[in-house]
Parts: C-alpha cells; sequence; structure tokens
C-alpha cells in the first residue's frame, strides 16, 4: 500500500511513525524544508532565547533506520485525483492514499501593506528573521541621535492576542527590562514600547476568564500597552493604523493574528469549509473523496459530538489525528471497521514570562496560574519535543535563561547578499 504524505509538522510525522511499525505500507513524505520544527517555540528563536536546532530535526535523521519510509524535499504544486498522481516540483508521485497535512498559513485577510511590511511568526524562517531585525534595528538604535526614529526602532506592535502574541509580548517585555538596560544601556529611557493588539474584548479568547484576567494584569506589570477591541487595518511607512483611526509609528509589527487553510489545485471548490480548511468526514478522509484524506490544521472536521463547529488549530488535534489516521490505514488493510476521530482535550496554556504562566485542564475544569504552570508549561513543551537531542538543548538553554535572567544566542546571523561562485578543484 503506497501512502504519500504531504507535509512534515505533528500531523505528518506523527501519521508516517505510526505507519513505520508496519511493512503492509510504503509511505513517502514529502516536505519544501528538509527538517520538522516545533512551532510553539519559535518566537523563543526569535527573541534569541533558543538556537534553531534546538526545536528542530532533519527528516531524513528522524527516519533513518525506518525502512518503509521514504523523505522527498520538494513543493507540491497539484494533484490528480484520477490518475492517482501528485506533481510537485521536482516531479511527480503516484500513491493509492494521499494525505494532506500542511497545516494552515498566515492570515493577512486581504491587507497587501500588511502582508509585505509586518513580520509574521509561522516558520522557522520567519523566526530568525524577525530575530535579525530585532537585533539589527537595536544596533541602528544606538548610532542615532533622532529621539522620534530611535523610539520608531526600539517600539514593537504585536497583532494577536492568542497565545503566541500573548508568549512574545512577555518576552520582549523582560527583555526590554533587563537585558537591554545591561547590554544597551545607552539606550534606557528612549522610549521602547511594546503594544498587544487584539480584536476581541480578551486575550486567549478559547481559555477561561481567569486565564485571561491574570494574563492581562500580568502583562501589564511587565509595561506592556494592551489594546483590544481593536484590528490593524494598514502598515505602511512606518505606521501602524487601527480601526478607531489611531496609529501607532514604529518599524516592527509582529503579526500573529491568525491562520487560514492553502487551496490545492487539484481539489474541487467544494471540498473547501470555513476558514479555505478542507471538509473531511469521521475518519478524515475529505468529503467527495475516495483516497484523499487531510489532518492537522488544514482539515474541517464537524463530525466529532464535542466540536461540532470544527477542532481548534492546536498541536495535539494534529498529533492525535496523524496516530489515528496511521491505525485506521492499518485497519483498512485488515478490511475491518474504522475507528473515527475523537479529540481528547488535555487543556490549553500560555507562558507570561519568568514563572509566570497560567493553565487550564477540562476535566475537572481547574485553572492555576504562577510558577506552578509555568513550570507545567516547561514540562509539556519539552515532552512535545521531537527527540531527545532537542529535549536536553532546549533544557540546556532553559536553566541558563533561568538563573542568569540572560541568555548569549543574540549573534547576528545572515547570508551574505553577495552572489559567489562555487570553486572547484
Amino acid at each position: 500500500m503506497n501512502i504519500v504524505i504531504i507535509g512534515g509538522g505533528f500531523a505528518g510525522v506523527n501519521l508516517a511513525l505510526g505507519l513505520s511499525k508496519s511493512n503492509k505500507f510504503e509511505v513517502t513524505l514529502v516536505d519544501k524544508n528538509n527538517y520538522n520544527f516545533f512551532p510553539p517555540l519559535i518566537y523563543q528563536v526569535a527573541t534569541a532565547f533558543l538556537e534553531p536546532s534546538s526545536i528542530s530535526y532533519p527528516f531524513r535523521k528522524l527516519f533513518s533506520g525506518k525502512e518503509n519510509i521514504n523523505f522527498r524535499m520538494g513543493e507540491f504544486l497539484r494533484v490528480v485525483p484520477n490518475e492517482n498522481k501528485v506533481i510537485l516540483s521536482n516531479g511527480e508521485l503516484t500513491y493509492d492514499f494521499l494525505v494532506f497535512a500542511t497545516g494552515a498559513e498566515t492570515n493577512f485577510f486581504g491587507m497587501e501593506n500588511v502582508k509585505n511590511n509586518a513580520t509574521p511568526m509561522k516558520t522557522l524562517e520567519d523566526a530568525i528573521g524577525m530575530r535579525n531585525k530585532m537585533l539589527l534595528q537595536m544596533e541602528q538604535a544606538t548610532l542615532c541621535d533622532d529621539p522620534a526614529e530611535v523610539k520608531k526602532l526600539l517600539t514593537v506592535v504585536i497583532a494577536g492576542g492568542g497565545p503566541t502574541g500573548v508568549e512574545i509580548a512577555g518576552m520582549f517585555a523582560e527583555m526590554r527590562n533587563g537585558i537591554l538596560r545591561k547590554e544597551y544601556p545607552q539606550l534606557a529611557g528612549k522610549g521602547s514600547e511594546i503594544y498587544l493588539v487584539d480584536g476581541g474584548d480578551a486575550l486567549l479568547s478559547p481559555m477561561s476568564v481567569k486565564s485571561q484576567q491574570d494574563t492581562f494584569k500580568e502583562l501589564t506589570k511587565l509595561g506592556v500597552k494592551i489594546k483590544l477591541n481593536t484590528h490593524v487595518v494598514d502598515f505602511v511607512d512606518d505606521k501602524v493604523y487601527f480601526t478607531e483611526g489611531d496609529t501607532i509609528e514604529t518599524k516592527t509589527l509582529i503579526w500573529a493574528a491568525g491562520v487560514t487553510g492553502t487551496v490545492f489545485e487539484g481539489l474541487p471548490p467544494e471540498a473547501y469549509g470555513r476558514g479555505r480548511r478542507v471538509n473531511v468526514d469521521a475518519y478524515n478522509k475529505i468529503v467527495g473523496s475516495y483516497n484523499i484524506y487531510a489532518i492537522g490544521d488544514i482539515c474541517l472536521q464537524q463530525t466529532d459530538k464535542n466540536f461540532p463547529n470544527g477542532h481548534p488549530q492546536v498541536a495535539q488535534v494534529a498529533i492525535q489525528q496523524g496516530k489515528n489516521l496511521a491505525a485506521n490505514f492499518d485497519i483498512i488493510a485488515e478490511h475491518q471497521p474504522l475507528r473515527p476521530f475523537a479529540y481528547n482535550d488535555k487543556g490549553s496554556m500560555a507562558i507570561i514570562g519568568r514563572a509566570k504562566a497560567v493553565v487550564d485542564l477540562p476535566s475537572p475544569k481547574v485553572h492555576f496560574k504562577g510558577i506552578t504552570a509555568w513550570l507545567a508549561w516547561l514540562f509539556i513543551h519539552l515532552v512535545s519535543l521531537i527527540n531527545h537531542r532537542n529535549r536536553v538543548k532546549t533544557l540546556y538553554n532553559w536553566m541558563i535563561a533561568y538563573f542568569t535572567k540572560d541568555q548569549s544566542l543574540r549573534m547576528i546571523i545572515k547570508p551574505s547578499i553577495k552572489d559567489k561562485k562555487v570553486q572547484t578543484v
């Protein structure tokens, strides 16, 4: 049985690893990158508290020794369902079953200036780009004599009050209150401001009211300026524009305000639902197809009685769907009844700062905060990393950051802009 998986995130990797235990399947995982990475921690790469290798791992190393799994680095272009074939940027693959596990992409809500000028927070490349931008701007600020320009260089606007936005805001606030004063003493008191903006009436909207209130209170203590019921409508000429007409002058708008699905050429328009997510049945098969599936953020599954409007686009859903589909492919090979997917909600959490976090557990309904929640957040994220190497490196960096209130990873490393020719001998 030949299975092709498009996308190597949480969903795709868990599906592939689940299928590696059986010789009934020949699996090919396709991804545009040659590595898997851990999205919940990319903001720590962006703020120079973790190095990229702490949260990423090469696919070929990950699948080494698993004889029925192949990796193909390439970009998906289109699917030809009637020929059971996918067209990639570097060739073609045929399949018995095809699985889309591409995740979602950043949603700029049609605002071209925001798309072109803001910094998204979705990929490892985004995180490295933001780290370089942040460090370069601080260096530029030390050389600038214009107070207004210095303030623009140091001011950060973060759009999106979900976990990513909250965690970035907290990290930047602690850096400003500590590292900036130590390493850039000439910038102290020069007007560095951090704004966290959300269109809703609360931060962390899916979480409990207590978590929302605790988060608002702690971020405010750290000096973050929070603007609720406010939407960004434009970002041009170093100025962020809001719905009510207000503006903030800054060179940095970090976009963590939403995601949308991807349109796959070759699938019919009726395959898509809300947010361009692909409609799937209880077994993650795309509605209207017979051998094409979708798992993770890209799919919209409304058959789960506890989530009639679809599952949240979080890591645990993707992980559980990948494992469930792997089990179902094994059942298909045995010609037995399939197992419908039902999401086991293990709770929600967000880190706010050093020894500050909020956690909500669904059953029984429990909310806790502070250092206990912070330790829980650290533990869950450590064990969720893909291998022991990543866990050890990340734990080491976190321990250094905790005991020193600092980190030594603030190097500006970027590709040369010159086009160098490769010399051969």
